[in-house]
């Protein structure tokens, strides 16, 4: 005989499996949860390096005496700008007038002498062939008037020096530029050649700037370029500049070379960029950020950050939304970040349909209800398209691109 336990379990045993069936409506009736998407195409993206520089002078002039004396007079205002050639100092010129003046002489006395010698030679000459004077005698007129030219030369070079040096006495700008403070004043005592400068003199538009780069990356981009990946931008690359506000700086500059080798004590090599700087904004010494475009990297893709999660191996994924609405995760390989986005080398497709907003709801092999959506580069945020709007499984003509 069936024991009452028995009886029980054969007669609630159809129930039990008959429960799921009458579940599965109720189930199918659950609506499916809504994500927003954007829709990749691949495109050309410029790859784009943020590095540290420092501003530096187009050109610098330390201002020093090329004669002795007194300083007499200032011209220049500290902190102004010149052109070259403007006055800056006038050492005293008395002692340098006078000895111009003293090579003045000398030179006429000398070129006084020229004419009485050269009158002897020819007279020795034309009676020489006479027979009339001695070989002796026009040899010595002859050195006599060779002597006479040597000293006016001699004049001629000292008259020059000296002119020289009186124009000296006036230091002149060797460049244009903004001056620094005067380190002497009218009345100290300079020398020719000294250590101590009187001021320096900066040209600052245009301004240059030292960028620092590690030789890892250069390798990196090198082998890029040599597998296809990316390809050079072209002749005069373009660098932008973050100031050190975080603003940035409304001129463009362009690449002016690299060095061509790596510090041995930091690993990195150093580009120079050129900037116009018209409204003396940039001054030598300031840390920047330079944005430099190295390249460009075809077949790419632009996928904004929130998108992007990392599993517990550390890659790189995110969830996508496949023809039949059902979530599936990729694997993606990443390249430097753009703005907002990650710049995606693999793991992507084009058409594919990335969940950037609803991917809490949303799980690997689950359907789900598309809606196309915008996302601002500038803030991240995500901008609504349709609401509640179901997409089609390929991208139409109003698919947003990546970008």
């Amino acid at each position: 005989m069936r024991s009452l336990a028995s009886l029980l379990f054969t007669a609630t045993l159809p129930f039990a499996l008959a429960a799921p069936v009458e579940a599965q409506p109720a189930a199918a009736g659950v609506p499916r949860p809504e994500v927003g998407v954007l829709i990749a195409h691949p495109q050309s993206v410029a790859i784009m390096a943020e590095l540290p520089g420092r501003t530096a002078a187009s050109l610098t002039a330390e201002v020093r005496p090329q004669v002795g004396g007194i300083l007499k007079v200032q011209y220049f205002q500290e902190g102004g700008e010149v052109a070259v050639g403007d006055p800056l100092y006038l050492i005293d010129p008395a002692p340098y007038e006078a000895a111009f003046s003293s090579a003045q002489a000398t030179l006429a006395k000398a070129r006084a002498a020229l004419p009485n010698a050269q009158s002897k030679v020819d007279r020795y000459q034309a009676l020489s062939k006479q027979n009339a004077v001695a070989k002796q005698d026009v040899d010595d007129a002859e050195a006599t008037l060779a002597q006479a030219k040597a000293d006016v030369a001699v004049a001629e070079a000292a008259l020059e020096t000296a002119r020289i040096n009186l124009a000296y006495t006036t230091i002149r700008a060797p460049i244009a530029g903004r001056i620094d403070k005067a380190s002497l004043t009218p009345g100290a005592l300079v020398t020719a050649s000294q250590t101590t400068t009187l001021t320096t003199i900066r040209t600052i538009d245009p301004i240059n700037v030292d960028i620092t780069q590690s030789s890892r990356r250069l390798l990196d981009l090198r082998a890029a370029i040599a597998a296809g990946r990316i390809r050079l931008s072209g002749d005069n690359v373009r660098v932008t500049l973050k100031l050190e506000n975080g603003g940035t700086y409304a001129q463009t500059g362009t690449l002016a070379f690299s060095e061509a080798n790596v510090s041995q004590t930091t690993g990195t090599y150093t580009l120079r960029a050129k900037f116009p700087n018209p409204d003396r904004l940039l001054l030598p010494g300031m840390y920047v950020r330079a944005v430099v475009e190295e390249g460009v990297a075809e077949n790419s893709f632009l996928v904004p950050q929130r998108a992007v999660d990392h599993d517990q191996k550390g890659q790189a994924t995110a969830l996508v939304v496949d023809a039949e609405d059902k979530v599936a995760q990729r694997v993606l390989k990443l390249g430097d970040p753009i703005g907002n986005r990650w710049r995606v080398e693999d793991g992507l497709a084009d058409g594919d349909r990335i969940i950037v907003e609803g991917k809490q709801r949303a799980r690997p092999g689950a359907l789900v209800k598309p809606s196309e959506v915008d996302v601002d580069d500038a803030t991240g945020e995500v901008v609504r398209r349709d609401q509640g709007a179901s997409l089609a499984p390929a991208a139409g003509p109003s698919a947003s691109r990546v970008e």
